[in-house]
């Protein structure tokens, strides 16, 4: 059995002493085994503070790349894992300066590989991320046929996106293995981020929704492979803190899964 996790963070630094005591708390409560970051704040390296709270030792940080090269890009993506890493490598996703990483590691003699990734951002479907996903389907393609493969990250497509019916066609959502159906939602939370923040988001889904209060939609997945069967599945941190209804982890909602390799196949 082998426990993942998998929670964007957000890189925007405001609130962030309270906001990582809640991240840490959650993350304690799963124990999870593999976690993957979104949005890593850089140079400050949250994944590394976290690390260090959940008493995780390895940790695999692959920063974006920014346009300009004279400057050190705002956040990456991390792996944390309790395993020690066999592998690690990373894919330049060829937009907005992204990139999907992996991990592989050996659980009880079973090796399985971990792939965390941020993809394509924009509002509704989008070409690039489908380019993105095609990228990555064709560089886990290339691992042994028998490797037992999990995909965690915030994939910024709905269910109905392209992007996310490719994905379907090769790996299994663990949360709709588990459940059914996906999450009504991952993002946003009605995470409190300052005024001038918030009328910012407003007047954009008011132009792109026509509608005033922000469009809920699950952009947050965990993907299985043929090798894994899923044991449980469900959505974390998408709670409050006790002392302020406006505070929460981040603006995105984690997932936390239990696999188990299917021996048999």
């Amino acid at each position: 059995m082998v426990k993942v996790v998998t929670i964007n963070i957000l890189y925007e630094m405001d609130r962030w002493e309270e906001r990582r005591e809640l991240i840490a708390a959650g993350l304690k409560a799963q124990q999870a085994d593999l976690i993957g970051l979104q949005e890593v704040k850089l140079p400050e390296d949250t994944s590394a503070w976290l690390a260090q709270q959940l008493n995780i030792p390895h940790i695999y940080l692959v920063p974006y790349q920014k346009s300009d090269p004279q400057k050190n890009p705002k956040y990456g993506a991390a792996i944390l894992s309790r395993y020690p890493f066999v592998q690690q490598t990373k894919l330049d996703l060829q937009s907005q300066g992204r990139f999907a990483q992996y991990v592989q590691v050996e659980i009880e003699g079973q090796p399985l590989v971990f792939c965390n990734g941020h993809y394509y951002w924009s509002v509704g479907s989008s070409p690039e991320r489908d380019k993105q996903i095609k990228l990555l389907l064709n560089w886990l393609g290339e691992l042994p046929p028998e490797m037992p493969v999990v995909a965690v990250g915030d994939f910024n497509g709905t269910p109905e996106d392209l992007a996310i019916c490719r994905m379907r066609e090769q790996f299994t959502s663990a949360y709709a293995a588990h459940h059914g159906y996906e999450p009504d939602y991952t993002y946003p939370t009605p995470l409190w981020r300052g005024w001038r923040r918030m009328l910012h988001y407003t007047l954009r889904d008011l132009r792109t929704y026509g509608r005033l209060q922000p469009k809920r939609d699950t952009r947050d997945y965990i993907f299985v492979n043929q090798h894994l069967r899923v044991r449980d599945c469900q959505r974390i941190l998408d709670s409050p803190a006790p002392h302020d209804p406006r505070l929460y982890p981040s603006d995105h909602c984690g997932l936390a899964a239990e696999l188990e390799v299917n021996k048999g196949i």
